[in-house]
């Protein structure tokens, strides 16, 4: 897995696999799922990635207790 942060654009990008991309589809707002020829998941790309996950950290600090934090650097 490799992690991609654009900061002139606030946009994450999670890549799974080297797969080819077939088709991207937008399964929430501002989170776009790259899938390969078969449906199987490439890549994530978040838009307003601080936005976020400023909002996960803060749901998983509210959970009792947190095991995991994210952070961008």
């Amino acid at each position: 897995m490799k992690l991609h942060y654009d900061t002139e654009t606030d946009t994450l990008l999670i890549v799974l696999t080297s797969n080819e991309i077939d088709e991207t589809e937008e399964i929430r707002p501002g989170i776009l799922a790259d899938l390969d020829e078969h449906g199987a998941l490439v890549s994530l790309e978040i838009l307003n990635a601080l936005a976020k996950v400023d909002a996960l950290n803060q749901l998983l600090k509210s959970s009792h207790p947190p095991s995991v934090a994210l952070e961008v650097v």
